[in-house]
């Protein structure tokens, strides 16, 4: 479908309702132009991978756009359900931040991203949606973030992933070029500061995937030259995005999985985690298929059960939280000789 470059103008003859969401929407969604790899200043591999990505970006603000003009979330649901199956995802992750800017805006309310997850749609877009969230974060006073008791006790650690996503996105000088990191991380709770930095970076992982175009080696590249202890964690958000996004062929994904070397099992989990939600939102596409025969020896649907049979059901009590078990658990399954297996 058709991506718009800016909301266009209110309309004559719009109620007094639609006209003011429509506003709301020209006001609040960002500049399509921020998701040029050129004004971010990002790799370019080639023409093709460019655009790609930033069909991806475009998407993004599509749904973050569409969730906030949107009267409600059946609303949002039926307007993003047109986007092809290959950026739906991206456009929820959009309709996450959109939702939880408006909940975290005073006199806004809170409970916009959560009816949209209590749509059967939305719930199968949970990872994404909970993205979007860390998304809102970023650009949002604390005193307004969402309260982690009202989230997934498993799942909610995704936030950060999306906010360590949006600052290497958007500061990638300070995040990725210059290695940035808080001192400790607060939320979901103060006792688990230095865990929440690990999540941080793998979204900050992730988003080098666009930093790097999308390049297997310049992303590799970007990543070793992190402190060691950091580059399982970058891998693996690294991993999720080449499988989620793609723009790779099987060649490069092989070198990519090679140049991860130790932290292979790191790679293979976060393709297992990219594998979960895109079979569990119906848009497995044929790259997710490519990236995980590479990645992690399965299908997205062998992965995607992997990962719900992984997923802990326990207490989440301990020094680490269940989340951390969940990925260290799938993580195991692939410590062999190389990493994944081929």
């Amino acid at each position: 479908m058709p991506l718009r470059e800016r909301p266009g103008p209110v309309r004559p003859g719009r109620s007094p309702g639609a006209a003011f969401r429509a506003a709301r929407r020209k006001l609040l969604t960002p500049d399509v132009a921020e998701t040029r790899l050129a004004v971010r200043g990002f790799h370019e591999k080639d023409a093709a991978a460019r655009d790609l990505l930033e069909t991806v970006g475009r998407t993004f603000l599509e749904g973050y756009g569409s969730a906030v003009e949107s009267r409600s979330a059946p609303e949002t649901v039926e307007r993003l359900a047109e986007i092809p199956d290959r950026f739906r995802g991206f456009a929820y992750e959009g309709a996450g931040m959109g939702l939880a800017i408006l909940d975290g805006l005073p006199l806004g309310g809170s409970s916009r991203v959560a009816r949209l997850l209590g749509t059967e749609p939305g719930s199968a877009q949970l990872y994404l949606i909970y993205v979007g969230i860390g998304w809102a974060m970023a650009r949002l006073p604390r005193i307004c973030w969402p309260r982690p008791d009202r989230l997934d006790p498993v799942v909610r650690w995704l936030v950060l992933d999306g906010y360590g996503f949006h600052q290497a996105y958007f500061h990638t000088r300070k995040y990725v070029h210059e290695q940035y990191r808080e001192k400790t991380f607060g939320w979901p709770d103060k006792t688990r500061g230095e865990y929440a930095l690990r999540v941080v970076d793998q979204g900050i992982g992730r988003a080098m995937w666009f930093v790097g175009g999308a390049d297997p080696d310049q992303v590799a590249t970007l990543i070793e030259r992190f402190p060691r202890a950091r580059q399982a964690d970058l891998y693996s958000g690294a991993g999720l995005a080449a499988t989620y996004a793609g723009g790779v062929t099987r060649e490069e994904l092989e070198r990519f999985r090679d140049r991860a070397g130790e932290h292979a099992p790191a790679l293979a989990q976060g393709s297992v985690f990219a594998a979960d939600a895109r079979v569990s939102g119906g848009i497995v596409v044929p790259h997710n298929a490519l990236a995980t025969s590479v990645l992690c020896g399965m299908s997205p649907e062998e992965a995607s059960l992997a990962a719900r049979k992984a997923r802990p059901s326990g207490p989440d009590d301990g020094p680490l939280p269940a989340y951390e078990h969940w990925r260290q658990a799938l993580s195991r399954q692939f410590v062999s000789d190389g990493g994944a297996s081929t």
